[in-house]
């Protein structure tokens, strides 16, 4: 159990790792047609005035464009420009590594259920991929900046709540089998844990020798 304590990170990344490679498994072997049916069918009947709009912005918070915007808006503002860099380079990672994987799987969009227009393959889920790898960067990066403890936490709350949300518009949208969000979670959050380790060992190493000059 202590070194399960001491090694979560690690032990987070490989169970990522294997719930992604059953996925990719059962989508390969065209398992997952009554679960995404049943979660689809779940996420579609949530209904109320305006919903169609509502899921519209939420998923738009990972379109690449909205992304660029936000970035270059945290390029400017963020004083400690490396954290702006690794966004940026961050970002660009996750794409490439999102574009591989449909390209590897191939997966047809689930077309019949559209109620936009999407082009590309389905599995895994790139604004998933992209919500996760990039607001979750933005909450280490939060957590290594001066602010409050309760302004940490509040933004640390809403950013998990963007990232799950915008999930489940593409669930919702019609754009994305239930099972392609999950691989999409889980080969981010696989990614994200080894970027962010990198970064540490990077951070680490600069200390180092800044104190040996």
């Amino acid at each position: 159990m202590e070194f399960i304590k001491k090694n979560i990170e690690w032990v987070v990344f490989f169970l990522s790792i294997a719930i992604f490679t059953l996925l990719a498994i059962g989508v390969h072997l065209d398992k997952f047609q009554d679960f995404d049916a049943g979660i689809h069918e779940i996420i579609s009947g949530i209904s109320f005035p305006l919903v169609d709009g509502f899921w519209m912005v939420i998923t738009n918070l990972a379109s690449p464009a909205f992304i660029l915007v936000f970035l270059v808006i945290l390029l400017i503002i963020i004083r400690n420009k490396k954290y702006g860099i690794l966004l940026f380079f961050n970002t660009v990672n996750i794409f490439l590594l999102n574009q591989m994987l449909k390209a590897i799987f191939s997966r047809p969009r689930p077309f019949e259920l559209m109620l936009i227009e999407e082009t590309g393959y389905s599995f895994p889920s790139g604004h998933t991929m992209l919500a996760l790898a990039f607001y979750g960067f933005l909450i280490y990066v939060i957590w290594q900046i001066n602010l409050s403890k309760k302004a940490k936490k509040f933004l640390t709350v809403l950013l998990v709540i963007i990232i799950l949300l915008i999930g489940l518009s593409r669930i919702y949208l019609g754009v994305h089998y239930p099972s392609d969000i999950l691989g999409g979670f889980m080969a981010s959050l696989a990614y994200l844990i080894v970027f962010i380790k990198l970064v540490k060992k990077y951070d680490a190493r600069s200390d180092k020798d800044e104190k040996s000059i």
